[in-house]
């Protein structure tokens, strides 16, 4: 989680010069955007990590408590203290991976703390997070058992900031280990006979920033001490690196040359901004045309930053080896008003859904390097898949737009070239192709020009299409949104508008919207 500020504000001036060429382009015109391409079903590409559609929990504000954890003796249904309608609702989503504790809590949370019989587990203040009361009643065991609950994989984050490697080669026996120590018999102690797997093992978070305002040579000197002392017993865990922020390739240089054999993945932080301001980020709802595509243009900044950090981790390992995890990432607004300093609060809108749909399009077409992705957050953070109000839950468009994109979950990349015309700075059409696990061909669209509707033809290249399926994910308004009143305001739909003639599959969008479809 960043806390430093960015470098995001010398773009403000081009951002204006580029919105308004925007509102000179749209004007009032509804007249149909044409855009053709090209699917390849015979030159299949690299396979899709599951784990790109992880998902990403911190203990601030009411991601965890509230969120997740409600506790046994809570009136909300739950099963031994965790929500049965957030559970249920992630396991739909197929969540592959989730990375705990944070995020910068990460790097002043203390393992011991969250461990034991909860009612005598020490309250503890958040200093990163609007100084608030922890009472640590979800620790390793309910991170842990949750992960179990959903089906997902493990990404822990120990602690290099304020910790040490003792602290942190502790913690990890007490996880992993299948022995009789001391610490394997406390977890035993504490209700858990057998050892968890740590999946992901993540060394320190943002030590740039937040985890000790390193320099990388410092951090990278510290990953190797670390990295000696935390493996687990008995299993092979995937180390992360804590990575550059943003675009930061001198860091990425440092690690790669200095540490580059003692680490599997390298974490790459970047958040969009509408703005590119971090103190003026702008705001979740109510935005005109203007933030709406400055929002598109801050998040395709990402596809240059992979590139770049590829082509520095390239120079070490060629071979591609070596994980790029965007293991945070998404749209950080600025609060909801009235909500409680720190807490990152904010409403999630059809804008969200396509900027998701945006970066998964990204990630495949880096899919080489890019295998592990963490949006920010899974709950009532920032760019949330689900927002929770006491008993009440509402499903956001981000929600929807990684259940639309399930079937690329292990899906084999396919090349899709697409002739777009223009929406201001950016291409209207942006999309991507893949053959799933269930041998069909998935192809999903965006139309970013929230003012005109496209027909996009595509021909299929190497085999043939005899029908074609799919949904639809769009709203009325830019900033439709899913509220605890209205939780269906914004929701897939079956999507009619799609034909195969000979060859060549037509699409007619909407203006603003997600396409998923399947080929038959």
């Amino acid at each position: 989680m960043k806390l430093t500020s960015g470098r995001g504000a010398r773009l403000a001036g081009g951002l204006a010069l580029a919105v308004s060429l925007v509102l000179m382009a749209t004007g009032a015109t509804a007249q149909p955007l044409r855009a053709t391409g090209e699917v390849r079903v015979d030159q299949p590409g690299v396979t899709i990590a599951p784990e790109v559609y992880g998902q990403f929990m911190e203990q601030l504000g009411t991601g965890i408590d509230e969120g997740v954890w409600v506790g046994p003796d809570s009136p909300i249904p739950n099963t031994r203290g965790f929500r049965n309608d957030v559970v249920e609702a992630l396991r739909a989503l197929d969540v592959p991976v989730v990375r705990w504790p944070g995020g910068c809590y990460a790097d002043i949370y203390h393992w011991r703390d969250g461990i034991g019989s909860r009612d005598q587990r020490p309250v503890t203040l958040n200093r990163w997070w609007g100084d608030k009361e922890e009472g640590n009643a979800f620790g390793a065991h309910e991170f842990f058992e949750f992960a179990e609950l959903i089906g997902a994989k493990t990404y822990l984050s120990v602690n290099v900031g304020s910790g040490t490697p003792a602290e942190a080669a502790d913690w990890i026996e007490y996880i992993t280990s299948p022995s009789h120590s001391r610490l394997a018999e406390l977890r035993r102690a504490n209700g858990r006979e057998q050892p968890w797997k740590i999946d992901y093992l993540g060394i320190g978070n943002e030590p740039w920033g937040c985890g000790g305002r390193m320099r990388p040579s410092w951090y990278a000197d510290l990953l190797r001490q670390y990295v000696g002392f935390v493996a687990p017993t008995g299993q092979k865990a995937i180390i992360v690196a804590a990575g550059p922020n943003s675009d930061d390739v001198d860091w990425t240089r440092t690690l790669m040359s200095v540490a580059g054999d003692h680490l599997d993945a390298l974490a790459l932080h970047y958040y969009t901004l509408p703005t590119g301001d971090w103190t003026t980020k702008g705001p979740a709802t109510g935005f005109d045309e203007s933030q709406w595509t400055s929002t598109f243009v801050q998040t395709y900044r990402m596809e240059a930053m992979i590139a770049a950090h590829d082509a520095v981790m390239d120079q070490t390992d060629p071979a591609g080896a070596k994980i790029l995890a965007v293991d945070e990432w998404g749209a950080w607004y600025d609060p909801t008003p009235g909500s409680p300093p720190g807490w990152l609060q904010q409403q999630n809108s059809l804008r969200d859904a396509l900027l998701a749909a945006v970066n998964f399009n990204i990630f495949h077409r880096h899919a080489d390097r890019v295998r592990l992705g963490n949006i920010a957050q899974m709950v009532n953070v920032l760019q949330a898949m689900i927002l929770t109000d006491d008993e009440r839950m509402v499903l956001t468009p981000t929600y929807h737009a990684f259940e639309m994109y399930r079937p690329f979950q292990g899906a084999t990349v396919l090349p899709l070239e697409i002739r777009s015309p223009d929406y201001g700075p950016l291409k209207a059409v942006d999309g991507t192709a893949a053959r799933g696990l269930d041998g069909k061909v998935h192809l999903a669209l965006v139309n970013l020009d929230p003012g005109r509707p496209v027909e996009v033809a595509l021909s299929v290249a190497g085999g043939t299409a005899r029908r074609v399926s799919g949904r639809i994910l769009t709203a009325a308004a830019m900033d439709g949104q899913n509220t605890f009143d209205a939780p269906k305001a914004v929701m897939p739909a079956p999507f009619t508008d799609a034909r195969v003639r000979g060859d060549v599959v037509i699409v007619r969008m909407p203006p603003k919207a997600l396409v998923v479809l399947t080929l038959d």
